[in-house]
């Protein structure tokens, strides 16, 4: 859905003052961060992509916020979260899928230990999965308080992952807890309970489980898609129903905590930013995905990457391309940024905001994009954003070139005709849905990216020697 159709929407300025820049008074400290990431949202999962599934709260912040049309993050979740959580790509930790292993030494600066030495206070509410038992828990690593699940998935209700050592790890503070009801309410009342205890300045990490499999959402939900008809199969359609309940459930879980954060008087003192962690994907075979936890929820679809290629696990545009947006009310003009960003630049912008000034070289991937976001300069200079994933699919962005390497991934082999996996060359403004491989006839460009991918696998090396010492 594009920007001038949906301005036409709901009167905006009436849900908490989302409205125009106003006269404000100085800020107090360095602003509170609320981060919102959630779990396998796809491109094609929003309202204001024009999406079926309805996120009216998403798309008013959106709409009076600065939309990031290219946000960049990794295929699967822990890699997008080490990279956030550390500034440094999760390659350079030896790091390239998801794992339940530990994945940073306990020393590793962090945003949320940045954070707290300059005064502010920490929390996390939702998932970790950086290390699923609780010695490398969240508090390990700077949070002053932590909650939610330590594994990858999680059901719904039950709250369990998969059998054996991490079926059950949700916890409050690293200490395992039972509770009764759905996890992204579990989650949303957790957060409003601790932000209402804080004083400025505060940082506030909500990773919702949702809408990672598997998927199940509150009666009331699922109900306001009764009459929505998304596919033609039965199973699918049922499936995607569901999904579309979960994203719906998410949007309001959202809208109620900004709610709260406005009632205690924070609002005009806090950044907002909002994305998925990676792509959807699409279940394959007619025995649907499950992805543990009881009572079983098998689903035979679940979210869109559509218009984008590619799926969850590689490093295609639908894998690694996600919803994304700031909002701040009053501060951050209404705009949409279409120069290529990564989760890795989240490190160095909170920083910049926080007034942190780190000893000796941090290695952070990222760049300080604020001029970007607060509307100073419009373009950034052509940088390298690299991506792997676990195989040897990798991507490097630079400009508006992307170069796609395919490696020996499952998806590679069934998706590649015959045994021709060489590398793809893209450009991403005039194909951003990589549908024109160019390397044949861009010789010079191709190998200016190639030597550009080599110098970013030397870095990994040098790093994981370093790292792991």
């Amino acid at each position: 859905m594009h920007r001038r159709i949906f301005l036409k929407s709901a009167p905006i300025a009436a849900v908490f003052g989302l409205g125009g820049l106003m006269r404000l008074p100085k800020i107090r400290s360095g602003p509170n961060i609320l981060l919102f990431v959630v779990d396998d949202m796809g491109w094609g999962d929003v309202g204001y992509h024009g999406s079926q599934i309805r996120t009216p709260f998403i798309d008013r912040l959106v709409q009076n916020g600065v939309e990031l049309d290219q946000h960049y993050v990794w295929p699967q979740c822990t890699p997008t979260r080490l990279s956030l959580i550390t500034g440094r790509y999760s390659s350079r930790f030896g790091v390239y899928a998801a794992t339940n292993n530990p994945v940073m030494p306990l020393d590793t600066p962090t945003i949320a230990s940045n954070f707290k030495r300059c005064g502010y206070s920490t929390g996390l509410s939702g998932k970790w999965h950086l290390g699923s038992d609780y010695e490398h828990g969240p508090r390990k690593y700077g949070f002053d308080h932590s909650y939610g699940n330590m594994t990858g998935a999680c059901h719904p209700y039950s709250h369990t992952y998969r059998k054996g050592q991490f079926q059950r790890t949700w916890h409050r503070n690293e200490k395992r807890i039972d509770q009764k009801g759905h996890t992204t309410d579990l989650i949303t009342r957790e957060a409003i309970r601790w932000v209402a205890d804080q004083k400025e300045p505060w940082f506030l990490y909500v990773p919702f489980t949702a809408v990672h499999t598997p998927i199940g959402a509150p009666q009331e939900w699922m109900d306001s898609y009764q009459d929505v008809k998304f596919d033609e199969d039965p199973k699918i359609n049922e499936s995607k129903r569901r999904y579309a309940a979960m994203v719906s459930h998410m949007d309001s879980a959202i809208q109620k905590i900004i709610k709260k954060v406005d009632r205690l008087g924070f609002l005009e003192n806090t950044l907002v930013i909002f994305f998925s962690d990676n792509g959807s994907f699409y279940p394959k075979g007619p025995e649907g995905h499950q992805y543990g936890g009881d009572p079983p929820l098998i689903s035979y679809a679940v979210g869109s990457n559509k218009p984008l290629r590619g799926e969850k696990s590689t490093t295609y545009e639908g894998g690694i391309r996600v919803p994304a947006f700031v909002y701040w009310k009053g501060r951050l003009p209404s705009n949409k940024v279409t120069e290529p960003i990564s989760a890795v630049d989240w490190m160095p912008v909170f920083m910049h905001l926080a007034g942190y000034q780190p000893k000796g070289n941090p290695h952070w991937d990222g760049m300080n994009i604020w001029p970007l976001l607060n509307g100073n300069i419009e373009k950034l200079k052509p940088r390298t954003i690299y991506i792997c994933y676990d195989g040897g699919m990798k991507a490097l962005r630079f400009g508006d070139w992307k170069l796609v390497r395919m490696g020996d991934t499952e998806w590679a082999r069934q998706q590649m005709p015959g045994k021709d996996r060489s590398d793809r060359l893209y450009n991403i403004a005039k194909d951003p849905y990589e549908k024109i491989n160019l390397a044949p006839k861009k010789s010079d460009i191709l190998a200016q990216l190639q030597g550009l991918l080599r110098d970013e696998i030397k870095k990994d090396e040098r790093a994981i020697r370093d790292i792991w010492k």
